[in-house]
């Protein structure tokens, strides 16, 4: 299922191909853009199906709605803009028009965390998980790596509903093989080990599995799992490992609040307590520069998991015995 071949790709370019293909198999298919369509690929789509493709220019709010009515009228509409202005300029119309009505929008959220880097704080999205955790009846997918996307975007379509799909900007490490078959709503377990559990998202899941790598060395044994359907949560896996190791630690591309550490922690709160440490960005914006170097300034490098890691490990030494 994994690869280790060092390779690097770009999750945007896949996206788009992966959205032709999903064209060529279903007329039902559309998409839209908010003028970003050579920014997210989507214009693969409209040149392969122009008379199946609507920009409504730099309007997302009016992206939102167009979708919602397409959507109303039969058709599957991939909605393509910037996760930040997803996240907040269009937000009232995701919430009373996507989720209230239960409106089957794929919302492509591109450039999404920190990956729009040199864009500045206006432009990245850091609380995006967060908001869209929040709606009721919206599933919100991270993918890890581009073969992830062009796996997990025929589910999407196929998913009843609004659905919040994460597109990183960057090229991102290829981690999977075509033998990759992710469900939507279901983690999946890329290394074993008893002592900790590093459950990761999106870019961070490399980092994850190269922060497992270090702490072997110290002779812990991390349990790797990729977190990509934050919502609905694959609540069976989670708990599972919070009993196991009794020790978690989550990785994210995102604010602290209200993310996939969030998610982790109320579910672990209320069924299995186990220390949950969580990395990603504190309670801060971020500046521009080059997107892994924010990365680790901003709390979310290797050591900050390993660091991670071995806080969660002494608290657990801490807990009384079971």
């Amino acid at each position: 299922m994994m690869t280790t071949d060092g390779h690097w790709s770009l999750m945007r370019k896949a996206y788009g191909e992966a959205l032709v293909r999903l064209g060529e198999q279903n007329p039902d298919v559309v998409a839209l853009s908010a003028d970003v369509s050579n920014s997210d690929y989507s214009a693969l789509f409209a040149e392969a199906f122009p008379h199946r493709f609507y920009n409504v220019g730099i309007a997302e709010q009016s992206l939102v709605d167009v979708a919602a009515g397409l959507a109303y009228a039969g058709k599957i509409p991939f909605a393509n803009t910037f996760a930040f202005l997803i996240a907040t300029r269009a937000v009232e119309m995701v919430r009373t028009h996507l989720c209230y009505g239960q409106a089957n929008v794929k919302l492509m959220a591109a450039y999404a965390g920190l990956s729009d880097s040199f864009d500045g704080p206006t432009h990245h999205a850091i609380t995006d998980l967060a908001i869209m955790r929040s709606l009721p009846g919206m599933t919100v997918v991270v993918p890890a790596d581009a073969v992830a996307v062009q796996k997990l975007l025929p589910q999407v379509a196929a998913w009843p509903g609004p659905v919040y799909f994460r597109l990183n900007r960057n090229e991102v490490p290829d981690l999977y093989d075509e033998t990759y078959a992710p469900q939507i709503g279901k983690g999946v377990v890329l290394r074993d080990g008893g002592d900790v559990a590093l459950i990761g998202t999106g870019m961070m899941l490399y980092r994850c599995l190269q922060a497992a790598e270090r702490l072997a060395g110290e002779g812990i044994q991390a349990r790797v799992i990729e977190i990509h359907t934050l919502k609905p949560l694959d609540t069976h896996l989670v708990l599972e490992a919070a009993r196991d190791t009794q020790a978690l630690v989550t990785a994210e591309e995102h604010s602290i609040i209200g993310g996939l550490g969030a998610a982790v922690a109320e579910l672990v709160c209320d069924q299995s307590p186990a220390p949950v440490i969580r990395v990603g960005i504190a309670d801060t914006f971020s500046e521009s520069g080059p997107y892994l170097e924010l990365l680790d300034k901003y709390g979310m490098s290797v050591e900050a998991i390993v660091d991670g890691a071995r806080r969660a490990l002494r608290l657990k030494e801490a807990l009384p015995a079971r």
